[in-house]
C-alpha cells in the first residue's frame, strides 16, 4: 500500500513572521535613510553658513585694508566725510567708507576708487557698491551673512576704542575696527580688522625726506665706497 504524498510549503504562522521580520527591516532602513538625508542637509547647511561667514570677513577685510583718505558727495551734493562708522546695526548705513583697488577688468572708464556701505536689513549683512565716487545713486544691495540679530561697532584710534567715527579727528581714519555680530542661535562671532594699511599720515613739517638739514652738517655721499 502506498503511502498518501504529504505537501511541502509554509504555514502561514510562518508566512506572518516573514512578513513581520521583511517590514522591520525595512523600516530599519527607511529610517536609516531619512537620518542620512537630514544630517546630510543639515551639514549642507552649516557648511553654507560658514562658507557665508567666511566670504563676509573676506570683503569686509579688503575694504577696510583699502581704505582711502577720499572725502565723498552724496546724492544731493552734501560733502561727505571719507570714512564714517557707527556703533552699530541701529543706524544704516552702520559704516561707510572709499577703498581703492577697484578692479576694471573690461577697462570701463571709471575711477579705480569705489564708495561702499555696510548696513544690517532683514536680518542679513548686506554691502551696498556705488558706480561711483561723488553724487552716484547705489548699486542694489549685495546680502552677504544672514541670520543676524545686530552687529556692533567699535574703532581705535591712538589705542583707545571709540564707538563711533565721523573723521572729525586730525586723523580721517582710524588704526582699526572691530566687528560683534550676534547671531539668531544667540553666538557671538568677533573679529578685528586693520584699517587703510597703506595709508601713511604726512609728515610734521621739516620732517620729510626733503626737509633742509640743519647747518653745519654734511649729508653723506650717496654710493660711497668708504673712507681711503
Amino acid at each position: 500500500m502506498t503511502p498518501p504524498k504529504t505537501e511541502a510549503g509554509f504555514t502561514l504562522i510562518e508566512v506572518m513572521v516573514s512578513l513581520m521580520i521583511f517590514g522591520m527591516i525595512a523600516a530599519a532602513g527607511v529610517a536609516i535613510l531619512s537620518f542620512s538625508v537630514k544630517a546630510q542637509s543639515s551639514t549642507g547647511a552649516k557648511l553654507d553658513d560658514i562658507s557665508a561667514l567666511t566670504r563676509t570677513m573676506s570683503i569686509l577685510s579688503a575694504d577696510l585694508a583699502q581704505a582711502t583718505n577720499r572725502a565723498t558727495r552724496d546724492e544731493a551734493g552734501t560733502s561727505v566725510p571719507a570714512f564714517i562708522g557707527e556703533s552699530g546695526s541701529g543706524v544704516t548705513p552702520m559704516l561707510r567708507l572709499v577703498r581703492a583697488g577697484w578692479s576694471n577688468i573690461d577697462g570701463a572708464a571709471r575711477s579705480s576708487m569705489q564708495k561702499v556701505a555696510y548696513r544690517v536689513d532683514g536680518g542679513a549683512i548686506q554691502r551696498i557698491a556705488y558706480p561711483m565716487v561723488d553724487g552716484a545713486q547705489p548699486l542694489p544691495p549685495a546680502a552677504l551673512l544672514a541670520h543676524v540679530r545686530q552687529a556692533a561697532l567699535r574703532y581705535r584710534i591712538a589705542g583707545a576704542w571709540s564707538d563711533r567715527w565721523d573723521g572729525a579727528s586730525a586723523r580721517p581714519l582710524p588704526d582699526a575696527m572691530e566687528l560683534t555680530v550676534q547671531r539668531d542661535d544667540g553666538t557671538l562671532f568677533r573679529q578685528m580688522f586693520l584699517v587703510g594699511t597703506g595709508y601713511v599720515p604726512a609728515p610734521p613739517e621739516g620732517t620729510g625726506p626733503s626737509a633742509t638739514p640743519p647747518s653745519g652738517t654734511v649729508p653723506p655721499a650717496q654710493g660711497a665706497s668708504g673712507a681711503r
